[in-house]
């Protein structure tokens, strides 16, 4: 078997994979806690961590310095070596040479980049050359596919797709982006959004789906924003599907879904009557370390 490891380097849990590269199929896997703000001398808690899991990996493989791709928030390195830019969370991340760290192949991805190749080689994206995908969570994040290949850009800001502007006059968000989509729909503005009434996107949702009328109004504002958005990415990027992930994607199903695409039937340019395909995203909670260990032989 050819064999890889996929590291997916998340906030709170580090979720790792020994995975059969031709096939796909995941061999064994493990989780543990990442202990963000924990440290052993010089290095991060986590970074020990996940050395003790690719050793573990290793040993039930029974092979040796089987190559790892690794997923984590930030701006990648062009060279693929690194996390480059991590600003107020992962502390230790920034910087820190996994390659030299784990004396291996390692490829270090941005987890929403690796989060889309898991969709492009195991889940909803399969079979596509043009593709992106949206996360909605605490923020709005995502990744672009195109022709075949991840865009990442000149220094791997590629793909940060919740920071459009959809209101030139409205607030800025967090990357200086005034009345970004993220700040229309993501879970980080809700509060002042909904004016405290509730507590996160999912207690939103459920009111909405239990009949108060403030929730759906407000519910319904959100969606189309993001279909005004969707609809926008359209025209720049000509995908041939969109992919939706994150946590309020898949907790609201179809009370996502149907109103977004009705929203989209209006603003969608079809040329010829060409639909761009909505779909959920399917490649689980593992996606991000499939895509990782794809991106070891991807282009």
């Amino acid at each position: 078997m050819s064999l890889a490891i996929g590291i997916d380097l998340g906030g709170t849990n580090i979720k790792a994979a020994l995975i059969e590269r031709s096939t796909g199929a995941r061999v064994a896997s493990a989780s543990r806690p990442t202990l963000d703000g924990e440290f052993v001398g010089e290095l991060p808690r986590f970074a020990l961590t996940v050395k003790e899991i690719v050793g573990d990996l290793e040993k039930l493989s029974g092979a040796e310095n089987l190559p790892v791709g690794l997923s984590a928030p930030g701006l990648a390195n062009p060279r693929g070596h690194c996390i480059d830019w991590m600003p107020g969370r992962m502390h230790g991340l920034e910087k820190l040479d996994w390659q030299q760290h784990l004396n291996r192949d390692v490829r270090v991805l941005n987890d929403a980049h690796a989060a889309l190749l898991g969709e492009v080689w195991i889940g909803a994206a399969q079979g596509c050359q043009d593709v992106f995908m949206i996360t909605l969570g605490t923020g709005v994040g995502g990744a672009i596919y195109a022709g075949g290949r991840l865009l990442k850009g000149a220094i791997g800001r590629g793909g940060h797709l919740g920071h459009i502007s959809l209101d030139a006059q409205g607030p800025l968000d967090i990357f200086n982006t005034p009345g970004s989509l993220e700040a229309c729909l993501g879970n980080k503005t809700l509060q002042e959004r909904c004016a405290g009434r509730y507590e996160n996107t999912h207690a939103l949702v459920a009111a909405a789906l239990a009949g108060d009328p403030t929730a759906e109004s407000l519910w319904q504002e959100s969606v189309r924003s993001l279909a005004v958005g969707l609809a926008s990415l359209i025209n720049v990027l000509d995908p041939e599907r969109i992919i939706l992930g994150g946590g309020i994607a898949s907790g609201a199903g179809d009370k996502l879904m149907q109103p977004l695409q009705s929203y989209l039937d209006h603003y969608e340019w079809r040329p010829g009557g060409q639909q761009v395909q909505l779909v959920l995203a399917s490649a689980g909670e593992w996606a991000g370390a499939y895509g990782c260990v794809h991106a070891l032989t991807s282009p």
